[in-house]
């Protein structure tokens, strides 16, 4: 029997958290283990103390909140995402995730029902990488793939470590980073891109996740007056960075699957000056595929026109590849009771990749994972116009809390 969920509660709770950091223009800033950030955790832990949960923190701040089953010795059934955000980001990328799974504890507890398995309740810290490089940190080291001391030690811009910042905010637990295991996990996020709300979908039952490559590139020429200097005498650093990212979009625009992705999200001009010609310049390159072979091609062509760019422009080049997550496919189990859960809703969806790096990309490396996808306006998202409507939410919340129990009651 369906267990439903409150979706105007649902709704309240994610606007009761977006007055923690609200931005000027209806977002929210809450970076990873600011006062905001705890702030927002604090208010989780009252929600879910309402109701009988307990929780623990580990090493690297993440936080586990367990809802008891019928069998504690089993491995639970967790779910959840993150509560940071973009410096101008929205109230829902990360949130929702947290939010409804609150929601999936709440309505089980208004009924009384006690699943065979616990249930867990996660938030991954950092996931968004906007104040520690690179993103989903945390859970990547909860799977192994970062060690412990190494993350403890990243810094961000102004110097403070994360292990500073836990300190500072309250959140340096003591729980073993890789505890507890999961049976299984599931995320809802909103989808961060068009195509469910083109199409008309109201779910996207998620496959698995697009690999990605993070690069930071430098070009170094020589500064030198912007008057006397004859083009062709010029070491131009900016016109060698303008060049790279005119060839990369030129080769992303002429896939017309429209799976490669190019992104050059970051430029710094050293000693910037109207006058002068740009003497070093640093780049952030950010590369995305669906297929692992056709990302180690696209790296090939970013590589390729790095080193002409270079020389074109008589500068000297280097770049370091600061991070790669492969491309990622999702537990057939796990899909398959999203899938389910949505087919019983009676409403259109379809299968996808995610475009976007998620938590649950490294948490499928551990343990049996899937997403679950909503539509948003116009596909915006780290953006204070991110929005998704009450509707979809408490659609979302619903396919999650069906899919978990349904995990979480299986045979064993």
């Amino acid at each position: 029997m369906t267990t439903s969920i409150d979706g105007q509660r649902l709704w309240d709770t994610l606007m009761a958290m977006a007055e923690i950091g609200p931005t000027a223009n209806g977002g929210s800033c809450r970076l990873a283990l600011t006062p905001e950030d705890a702030a927002g955790r604090r208010l989780l832990l009252d929600w879910c103390e309402a109701i009988g949960c307990t929780w623990r923190v580990d090493r690297v701040g993440n936080l586990f909140i367990r809802r008891a089953g019928k069998r504690d010795d089993l491995e639970p059934v967790g779910t959840g995402s993150h509560l940071d955000t973009q410096p101008k980001g929205g109230r829902f990328d990360g949130i929702l995730g947290v939010l409804a799974g609150l929601e999936v504890f709440r309505s089980l507890h208004d009924r009384g029902i006690v699943t065979e398995r616990p249930l867990e309740l996660v938030v991954w810290t950092n996931e968004e990488g906007s104040r520690f490089a690179p993103a989903m940190v945390a859970s990547g080291t909860y799977a192994g793939e970062f060690a412990v001391d190494d993350t403890l030690s990243r810094r961000d811009a102004d110097g403070v470590t994360l292990g500073e910042a836990l300190e500072a905010c309250g959140y340096a637990g003591d729980l073993p980073v890789g505890e507890p295991r999961l049976d299984g996990f599931f995320e809802l996020h909103i989808e961060q891109g068009p195509v469910l709300e083109e199409e008309g979908e109201a779910i996207g039952v998620v496959t698995g996740v697009q690999g990605m490559r993070w690069f930071d590139v430098t070009f170094a020429g020589q500064s030198a007056h912007a008057g006397p200097t004859p083009m062709r005498l010029r070491h131009d650093a900016l016109a060698a960075a303008a060049r790279l990212i005119d060839r990369l979009q030129a080769h992303a625009l002429a896939d017309d699957s429209g799976d490669t992705k190019v992104t050059c999200g970051c430029l710094d001009i050293e000693a910037a000056s109207r006058n002068v010609i740009p003497g070093e310049v640093r780049l952030t390159v950010d590369l995305r595929h669906v297929v692992e072979a056709e990302l180690d091609a696209l790296q090939a062509v970013f590589e390729r026109e790095l080193a002409a760019a270079g020389e074109t422009f008589g500068v000297a080049v280097s770049r370091e590849r600061i991070w790669a997550s492969p491309v990622v496919a999702f537990a057939p189990e796990c899909i398959e009771a999203v899938e389910a859960a949505t087919r019983a809703q009676a409403v259109p969806y379809r299968r996808m990749m995610s475009g976007a790096g998620h938590d649950a990309v490294y948490v499928s490396r551990v343990a049996p994972t899937s997403m679950i996808f909503i539509p948003c306006r116009d596909g915006i998202s780290h953006n204070e116009a991110e929005y998704a409507t009450p509707e979809h939410c408490s659609l979302g919340a619903q396919v999650l809390c069906d899919a978990m129990v349904a995990r979480a009651d299986r045979p064993t």
